[in-house]
């Protein structure tokens, strides 16, 4: 019998810690291989491990509610194995979890546990106090030379100072638009640390008296992490980073709220939820063929415009721990009925807390929904590595002249933002009344 450790896994896109949210296990409990041990808050979404062995569980390593980074030790379990007695309190205890591998070019393999490529041999580490007599002295040979950290090459020109930082750093650097060339290393050898890179953004802030608040009241502080965390640092990043525009209209959408109602009724959507974003979903993935340059984006580094194969449709979602923007791959090659079927799961889903990562990534293209929450506009902020967003307001029966008479009619306002680096005002005007064109009279939609 011997003690193993379950480290906490890269559970994918390259997450570099995650929050130990809630354990499904206690000391005592007994497991089998691959059981549910743990509920885990990435920077994405809610993920649930299985322990890599069976056992008893010997100790939960990490409370509930810390956040701890990827290779972190989070439960030790005593496993029947066969072998020697089980080590004293204080010897070392067995680690069969594999490292996570670093390719040379700086890039993450997603390892989970039970899944995915697995790169490097089982480690053991020694047991203390165990083995023969201890030899006579003899003379220490000279230590093994300690390994370069991964060399991170700053944004400079060729001839430029190199730094040192790990990628999971590096990554950092980028996300908050920090040259690693800049900041003070403190790490051994000289490696830019995660603290440094933190701590070059606290510094240069001007120190800010403030007056303490009288209130009769406490206080409370929240920290800000998981999804909360990941979302405030994208937007900083767009906002200030693509420069925005947005445009607005305000469209007459009688016709689409009657269209609703009729495949409400219709056998081809039964048992499926209908609402008035289908149709704007649609009318998106339709107007995007006149204007391809809605559905690219713009690559900084090789300074170029991508323009995305298809449309991953993205839908912000809000949900108890944060925004988050799940997309619907393909969205432009699926017909309205099965459209319909995919916003459902992805609302469903997501309201849940059970969005992946996967189910994240690579959109190319979102929508919000501000008019569930009885908002008529704003002024959205594009999603990192998208073009445009779309605002979709709250539908409301106003007054609107109709052939020289006023006329009460259901009114939307559509606001679209975005990236004038790529769009130009009159493609980013194309596209949202051709958007407007199709909810004024769905009829149009066949003109695509």
């Amino acid at each position: 019998m011997g003690i193993q450790h379950f480290r906490l896994p890269d559970v994918g896109e390259g997450l570099v810690e995650a929050e130990i949210v809630s354990w499904k296990v206690k000391p005592g409990d007994t497991v089998k291989l691959n059981d549910t041990v743990v509920e885990i808050e990435t920077a994405k979404s809610l993920v649930e491990l299985p322990v890599p062995f069976a056992g008893t569980i010997a100790e939960l390593l990490v409370p509930e509610g810390e956040t701890v980074p990827v290779g972190t030790p989070i439960i030790a379990v005593q496993t029947d194995s066969a072998g020697d007695e089980p080590p004293p309190a204080d010897a070392g205890t067995e680690d069969l979890v594999p490292a996570i591998p670093e390719p040379d070019n700086g890039g993450r393999t997603a390892v989970l546990v039970g899944y995915g490529p697995r790169t490097t041999e089982a480690k053991r580490r020694p047991r203390k106090g165990s083995g023969p007599a201890p030899a006579p002295a003899v003379e220490v040979p000279a230590p093994a030379p300690v390994p370069e950290p991964v060399v991170a090459k700053s944004n400079e020109p060729a001839g430029s100072v190199h730094v040192l930082a790990k990628p999971p750093v590096r990554k950092l650097a980028k996300d908050l638009g920090i040259d690693l060339a800049g900041v003070t290393a403190t790490g051994p050898g000289g490696i830019i640390t995660r603290a440094d890179v933190e701590g070059h953004v606290e510094a240069p802030a001007p120190v800010v008296e403030v007056a303490p608040v009288v209130s009769g009241r406490g206080d409370t502080r929240v920290p800000v992490k998981g999804v909360q965390k990941v979302m405030a640092q994208a937007m900083v990043a767009s906002a200030f980073t693509a420069p925005h525009v947005t445009e607005w209209i305000t469209v007459d959408v009688s016709a689409t709220m009657e269209l609703v109602d009729r495949l409400k009724g219709d056998k081809a959507f039964r048992d499926l939820k209908v609402s008035p974003l289908l149709i704007v979903a649609k009318a998106v993935t339709l107007a995007a063929r006149r204007t391809p340059v809605i559905n690219a984006a713009w690559d900084e580094p090789a300074q170029e415009i991508v323009y995305k194969g298809a449309v991953n449709l993205g839908i912000a979602a809000a949900t108890p721990r944060g925004l988050i923007v799940p997309n619907i791959k393909n969205a432009d090659a699926l017909t309205l009925p099965e459209l319909c079927a995919a916003l459902n799961d992805l609302v469903a889903t997501a309201r849940e807390g059970k969005t992946q990562p996967a189910d994240q990534a690579g959109g190319s293209f979102t929508i919000t929904n501000v008019g569930v929450f009885g908002v008529d506009a704003g002024t959205p902020i594009i999603n990192p590595g998208e073009a445009a967003i779309l605002a979709f307001g709250a539908i409301r029966k106003q007054p609107w002249v109709v052939d020289d008479e006023i006329v009460p009619r259901w009114l939307t306002t559509l606001a679209l933002s975005f990236d004038h680096r790529l769009i130009d005002g009159e493609k980013g005007s194309t596209f949202l009344a051709d958007v407007a064109g199709i909810l004024e009279d769905p009829a149009r939609a066949l003109m695509f």
